[in-house]
């Protein structure tokens, strides 16, 4: 059998689909609803913490399924479809409404989101080789942060003088019109489809299941234990409550938290793409590492800028957590791929996407918890999520990245 090689346009609509999730992401959950919610509706911080963790609830038991549905299919890209349109509808009506039904949009929105992520992340193996995976994946993260960048343009422009409700219609827009080329242009490798696939009553023992098979191999479930640990703190922060923190505590204006955003964006692209590099260099364990130091430096300088007083160090943020942000999404789904059998792509993505979701479930609550039940305030808050990404490099440092062989089993699905 010749070796797979993608086209270009295959792996350009891969890459600008990242760029289609990004502007979803910082200008939905990173910023604006977040601050329409706390700053225009007088929320408070625990009802964007329940509203994520009720999205993610969802997502932790249909993740791994919707990844098997596709490791059946002969090609993953009809959920692909699937997931983003209900995304895109449900952003599209944000703010529209009350707080409770926009509330439950929100949740709808980051459903499709997350979902839509598992079967993105396990079509990597389709629009890259082995030689350079950690370079698509970090361009992928660093075109994709342009979308942020664009998010960012468009709130600019729209919000004050529209309002947020127009923004959202227009990101909604934004995001389905990047997301066209992956719809008609990703080639996927052949597969055979297999007979029988789980349907959504068996989502709870499927998850179980997929647990069960993950130990089987080298590294898997440890690996997903340390992304569970670093991906609670780091989508807690870039789910709004960064934004949050910069606006309350370190008494950032608005339009100082975009500015901020804007470095942090432009920071991300670079690490994105310097960290892809990396990864095919020295693999995908390393350029990690490294990233989770950066996190802990970035949230240590943001504690101390409310110790001292000082909000100006606030700006270290940006640049440092940007740089951490691009290089740990470029290196972790190039990790997660080495170790995980052909065959099973789907489903261990699936697993990969509910630590994820079960992480930025679990953040959220103990934000909210130390925030408004404890009364701790944001700081400790942020001391907590620094002290989760120094227990995930200790438990990661038990992963190796080295290439696997995998048996004819661990390759059936592949012709």
């Amino acid at each position: 059998m010749e070796p797979w090689q993608p086209s270009r346009l295959s792996i350009g609509s891969w890459v600008v689909y990242d760029l289609a999730n990004t502007i979803f992401a910082l200008g939905v959950m990173g910023l604006y609803f977040p601050n329409w919610l706390v700053s225009e509706q007088g929320q408070r911080d625990i009802s964007l913490s329940l509203t994520i963790f009720a999205a993610m609830a969802v997502v932790i038991f249909l993740g791994p399924w919707i990844g098997t549905r596709s490791d059946y299919a002969v090609r993953r890209l009809p959920y692909l479809v699937g997931t983003t349109l209900l995304a895109v509808s449900a952003t599209f009506f944000l703010a529209t409404f009350p707080v409770i039904p926009t509330l439950a949009l929100a949740a709808i929105a980051m459903i499709g989101v997350n979902l839509g992520s598992v079967v993105y992340d396990a079509l990597l193996p389709d629009v890259s080789t082995p030689a350079n995976r950690g370079l698509v994946s970090g361009v992928g993260v660093g075109v994709g942060y342009l979308g942020s960048a664009v998010a960012l343009v468009a709130g600019v422009l729209v919000v004050d003088r529209l309002g947020y409700a127009p923004y959202f219609k227009i990101v909604a827009v934004l995001f389905l019109l990047f997301a066209l080329p992956a719809f008609f242009f990703i080639r996927e490798r052949p597969r055979v489809a297999r007979p029988n696939p789980p349907g959504i009553g068996s989502a709870v023992r499927h998850l179980v299941d997929s647990w069960r098979r993950a130990r089987e191999y080298d590294g898997v479930s440890r690996f997903l234990v340390g992304r569970f640990l670093y991906t609670d703190s780091i989508n807690t922060l870039v789910s709004g409550f960064m934004a949050i923190f910069a606006l309350e505590e370190l008494r950032f204006s608005r339009s100082q938290v975009e500015q901020l955003l804007a470095v942090a964006i432009a920071a991300s692209i670079i690490g994105g793409l310097l960290g892809g590099r990396l990864v095919d260099r020295v693999g995908p364990r390393l350029v990690l590492h490294g990233a989770l130091y950066a996190w802990v430096l970035a949230m240590a300088v943001g504690i101390a800028a409310v110790y001292l007083d000082a909000p100006s160090l606030g700006w270290i943020l940006g640049p440092v957590g940007g740089m951490a942000l691009g290089a740990t999404w470029a290196s972790d789904r190039v990790y997660m791929a080495r170790i995980s059998p052909p065959a099973h792509y789907g489903e261990f993505y699936g697993l990969y996407a509910t630590v994820g979701r079960f992480a930025t479930w679990m953040g959220p609550l103990l934000w909210g918890v130390i925030v408004d039940v404890l009364v701790l305030g944001r700081t400790v808050a942020m001391g907590a999520l620094l002290v989760l990404i120094v227990i995930a490099r200790a438990v990661l440092g038990g992963v190796d990245d080295r290439p696997r062989t995998w048996s004819e089993a661990d390759l059936q699905k592949m012709r």
